[in-house]
């Protein structure tokens, strides 16, 4: 069987259209049929050649909703529901080896050094070759985590939980507030939104948003937020100010930064009271370094730091779970569609924040 995908063979040239010869499965693999695929502003920084984890050639995608086209053998999905032709599918994105010590004695498979992504790591170079969802058709292997979700569903308002929302999802477990916290986003791309839509489930009473569109703030307001600063409009001090006076004077509890620049963290982690939080979850390639008075802005004041890295296959369950229960809101995040043939112009106004979500719909 032969498809198409969109691959990366030189970054910071077009993608190229190419066709693949599928091999045949093996046991516990699933043919999919592709219904929507993201392109996370990760795919920008892998075009432009940012991201470390980035071979070549690559097809870039790793945000993906399909219907199954054929199973090797039986594969069950992570609830226990057996796979058959024509289910509507979400997966993990990164499959971990569950034998290192990352996996096996921590268990934090998101820290796994042998992970394999799709349209991240995985070339298109190794079998079964169509190893990303910018693609027509793409092979699952058998370590792959699938949830079956409704076939009502539009694909599209998806894709999203299988990245940015799993991140967030992670970021809640690490660090949740508590009911009644202040809770401040740094960002209101698809993380921040996410970051708005799990802060309101748990409890946060304010959920302050900074940033430079207003369309994505009014969208934060649309999620739960209760105050956005426009970054173009205020200067740095007068939103230290309006966070300030939200607070009594004492600081956000939490702060979640979504940004990926060290400019935000060095704002954010002074907006954070003693005994608060800060979570950085904005970081998906390295920026530079941020300067900080360590003594003055964490070790005084007992800030707890944590860092989030990827996702495991729990954070998409609650990602996905989490869009299920409002899907006509998460709607509001698609903002563009495009054809398959169409990828370049969709990095192109994800890389220029005209979109806040782009889906390609094969």
């Amino acid at each position: 069987m032969k498809t198409k995908a969109m691959v990366l063979e030189q970054f910071n040239q077009p993608l190229v259209l190419r066709e693949f010869e599928l091999p045949a499965l093996q046991r516990g693999e699933v043919l999919i049929r592709m219904a929507a695929a993201g392109v996370c502003g990760s795919d920008v920084h892998m075009l432009r050649g940012e991201d470390p984890r980035t071979p070549l050639p690559i097809i870039l995608g790793h945000e993906g909703v399909g219907r199954v086209l054929e199973v090797n053998g039986e594969k069950r999905t992570v609830d226990g529901d057996m796979l058959k032709n024509g289910d509507l599918i979400i997966w993990n994105r990164g499959i971990s080896c569950h034998k290192c010590y990352h996996c096996a004695v921590l268990q934090e498979p998101s820290l796994c050094k042998n992970r394999q992504i799709y349209g991240i790591n995985r070339p298109s170079t190794i079998a079964p070759y169509v190893n990303g969802c910018y693609a027509q058709e793409m092979v699952l292997t058998a370590e792959t985590d699938i949830f079956r979700v409704d076939a009502a569903v539009d694909p599209a308002i998806l894709v999203s939980a299988s990245c940015s929302g799993a991140t967030v999802a992670h970021a809640f477990d690490l660090h949740r507030p508590n009911f009644g916290d202040t809770v401040l986003i740094q960002g209101p791309g698809p993380l921040g939104v996410y970051a708005v839509a799990f802060a309101k489930k748990f409890g946060a009473q304010e959920i302050i948003v900074i940033g430079g569109s207003e369309n994505r703030l009014q969208t934060c307001r649309d999620f739960g937020a209760t105050l956005v600063l426009n970054r173009n409009r205020m200067s740095l001090e007068e939103r230290r100010e309006a966070i300030l006076e939200k607070t009594r004077g004492r600081g956000v509890d939490c702060a979640i930064e979504a940004v990926g620049q060290p400019a935000a963290v060095e704002e954010g982690i002074k907006l954070v009271r003693s005994g608060g939080a800060y979570v950085s979850i904005g970081f998906s390639q390295p920026p530079g370094e941020c300067r900080v008075d360590f003594f003055k802005e964490v070790v005084s004041k007992n800030l707890k730091i944590q860092g989030v890295w990827v996702s495991a296959t729990r954070h998409t369950w609650q990602a996905m779970r989490l869009v299920l229960e409002r899907p006509e809101q998460f709607g509001q995040m698609i903002t563009h569609r495009f054809a398959l043939t169409e990828a370049n112009e969709a990095l192109q106004v994800m890389a220029q924040r005209d979109a806040l979500k782009a889906v390609l719909v094969p």
